[in-house]
């Protein structure tokens, strides 16, 4: 065992608690205890009715996921503009940012569609909005409506844990603590073994019926699944949850989700990353090694 827990020397916490800026690991610098804005910036506006402003993490690519699916679906009213927005750099502390999404979070999206802009935040919201907007995606049948919105919002309330605990913890904590890793790596292996006795039995989330539950969950469990988060696939042993990498497997091959992974992203092959996405032949001219050639 490490010295890191029974041995350890324990921290008392003081009687007002006081913040330290830029204490904390990586991304300390944009983390604060005040909401607002810092700096005067408006947001920019594209051509379509739909303005997504996002960075392509697993909660952005939830929405991106969704537009391009309603498209791929044959909706040409969710055609959409999406504005790279850096939150390493404070992007999400703008002005223009706050009025959309007064939380300062990405993904926020303003839909420009009718008499007044109405603006939209928390992926989940969104991916109810959108759902609800075109009559995609979201079943109508009472029962089926149900268990879609239960999953859809046990995956807002389960990612935290695997995000702002174990990943923070896991991979961003200036130093490597045994029990909160060992804490929420048992949560989210908890959480993972609910998806994989789930999904034994049913094709998707809701049955044989692809929805935003799916579209919500996949882009944080099935990427752990793949390994390919916080570099914790051995130290989590996801390959045992042969049912979830199943699930995860079939929706990557699926031609919008290709596309919807794509955007606002600015990691891994540039041949991936499309930083933003204002028609469909961005996907074929814009991509970042496309740019990068002369």
């Amino acid at each position: 065992m490490s010295d890191t827990r029974d041995d350890a020397p324990g921290y008392t916490p003081p009687a007002i608690w006081t913040w330290t800026p830029g204490h904390g690991g990586r991304f300390a610098n944009i983390n604060r205890p005040i909401a607002g804005p810092t700096h005067e910036q408006a947001l920019p506006v594209g051509q379509h009715p739909l303005q997504l402003y996002s960075l392509g993490t697993p909660n952005g690519v939830k929405v991106t996921v969704m537009l391009e699916e309603l498209l791929e679906a044959g909706h040409t009213g969710a055609e959409y503009d999406a504005w790279l927005i850096r939150i390493n750099e404070g992007a999400q502390f703008s002005s223009g940012f706050f009025e959309v999404n007064p939380n300062s979070k990405i993904p926020a999206l303003m839909d420009r569609s009718g008499p007044e802009p109405i603006r939209v935040f928390e992926s989940g919201a969104i991916l109810m909005y959108l759902a609800e907007k075109f009559g995609a995606f979201l079943p109508t049948e009472p029962a089926q409506r149900a268990e879609c919105l239960s999953w859809l919002f046990w995956q807002v309330g389960s990612a935290p844990f695997l995000g702002g605990g174990f990943g923070h913890f896991y991979a961003y904590a200036p130093v490597k603590l045994e029990y909160p890793i060992d804490r929420y790596a048992m949560e989210v292996k908890r959480q993972m073994d609910v998806l994989n006795r789930h999904l034994a039995m049913h094709r998707y989330m809701v049955g044989d019926t692809y929805t935003i539950a799916d579209m919500a969950i996949w882009p944080w469990y099935g990427a752990l699944s793949k390994g390919q988060l916080y570099e914790a696939g051995e130290f989590l042993q996801v390959h045992e949850y042969n049912h979830v990498v199943r699930w995860a497997d079939e929706i990557a091959q699926r031609p919008a989700v290709r596309r919807g992974r794509m955007v606002n992203r600015v990691m891994g092959d540039p041949a991936s990353q499309l930083h933003e996405r204002h028609n469909a032949r961005d996907f074929e001219t814009n991509t970042q090694d496309k740019l990068a050639c002369p």
